[in-house]
């Protein structure tokens, strides 16, 4: 039970204090309580704590989407939310409107995850608790494998697989039963959260962007996780030379505040006026920190991801060589997971050995959580540093050689 944090360091109400590799969920993205955050938050509360962007505006709107686009380098608009699923179901929307009704399909991938509100939760596939007791959602949806290369569901290995998935989508859907002239968007993440931490290959992403584009289909990216530096550039899709249409995204987005966007290409954010709006998105105290926040991403943090994120992966992989029921090392930057199994063999995942591994990390003043089936995800603030990092790395260990007793 937390009762206070600071940089990557937190305090629970008993006075231990741990170090922070979950971030509150990647949301951190600054850290705890950032000096630079918090006085801008404090000179905005000075101003004014709300009006809607639905009728009027703010300079800060303005300036902050600005500085937005700026970053990314591209010509668009940028739309704001309260969180990532609201990020998603706008996306969803925008994508609708620029076909004019036309097309109602989505496709989506089996171990996303996008949300839980109903527009969102018909995207998501990575847990079967979290769509039970809610069918039916949104229709239109159309599930396919995501190219999760360590468990390849077509049994295939990359990069000899000739990525095999992409083949399936043209070949046994869009070739079957999804008219693709129907397809409104592709939404994918670039790496998925809640699935697993699984990477999709650089190719994929490109290969899906030409796919989409032969059908006349957008691409919608959900970086709601993998945004905002976490992965050593602003955006994850910058790695790869991917040029989607929308971007959703949150979480990292204000250093703890609620916010979210959509950033889309100015040709295809043209809802007309009064289709989609909220009261509370581009609430000014949120943006105040989020301003503040892109100014330090963009300063040292995002580097400082790239660079730590290397060391934290490199030590990870020599680990793999000492214990085998580490089963896999993935991920980029301050995104990293670690699947755990029973044995290299079978790669049966090992759940209960992940939540002991969680259990004694925590018991030795390092915070971690799960993802997917057995993989501990490492995502701790952006301003972490190499000290930090290597005292939770040797916590690790540590309990990697308990558990191996």
């Amino acid at each position: 039970m937390i009762r206070r944090g600071e940089g990557f360091i937190v305090e629970d109400v008993d006075g231990n204090r741990y170090i922070d590799f979950n971030a509150g969920l990647a949301v951190l993205s600054t850290g705890h309580r950032h000096p630079e955050v918090v006085e801008a938050i404090k000179a905005q509360l000075d101003r004014f704590l709300h009006y809607s962007l639905t009728d009027f505006y703010y300079e800060l709107a303005v300036e902050y989407a600005e500085a937005l686009l700026k970053a990314i380098g591209i010509r668009g608009k940028v739309f704001y939310t309260n969180s990532g699923t609201e990020s998603i179901e706008a996306g969803m929307k925008v994508a609708k409107g620029f076909h004019r009704g036309a097309r109602h399909y989505f496709l989506a991938f089996i171990g996303g995850f996008h949300g839980r509100t109903l527009g969102s939760l018909s995207l998501t596939a990575s847990k079967p608790v979290q769509r039970r007791f809610f069918y039916p959602m949104v229709p239109g949806a159309v599930h396919v494998p995501y190219p999760y290369c360590y468990r390849c569901p077509f049994k295939q290995e990359y990069p000899s697989c000739g990525l095999a998935c992409l083949d399936y989508i043209e070949d046994w859907v869009l070739n079957k039963y999804l008219p693709g002239e129907e397809l409104a968007a592709a939404v994918i993440e670039p790496i998925s959260g809640e699935g697993g931490y699984v990477e999709a290959p650089p190719d994929f992403l490109r290969g899906l962007k030409r796919l989409m584009e032969r059908y006349g289909a957008l691409l919608m990216l959900d970086e709601v996780q993998s945004g905002f530096g976490r992965t050593g550039k602003l955006f994850t899709y910058m790695h790869h030379g991917v040029e989607p249409d929308l971007v959703a995204s949150a979480k990292g987005i204000a250093s703890g505040l609620p916010l979210g966007v959509l950033i889309g290409r100015e040709e295809v954010m043209n809802l007309p006026p009064g289709s989609h709006a909220n009261t509370f998105g581009g609430n000014p105290v949120a943006l105040a920190a989020a301003k503040a926040t892109l100014r330090l991403l963009l300063g040292k943090y995002i580097e400082n991801a790239a660079k730590v994120g290397e060391y934290i992966k490199k030590r990870l992989l020599e680990m793999m060589d000492t214990y085998s029921f580490i089963g896999d090392v993935r991920g980029r930057g301050l995104m990293i997971g670690v699947e755990l199994v029973r044995d290299r063999e079978s790669k049966e995942p090992a759940p209960k050995l992940m939540e002991r591994v969680m259990e004694e990390s925590f018991r030795r003043g390092l915070l971690l959580i799960g993802a997917g089936v057995s993989t501990l995800r490492i995502a701790p603030p952006l301003n972490i540093t190499m000290d930090a990092a290597e005292e939770a790395l040797d916590i690790m260990e540590e309990v990697f050689r308990e558990v191996s007793r």
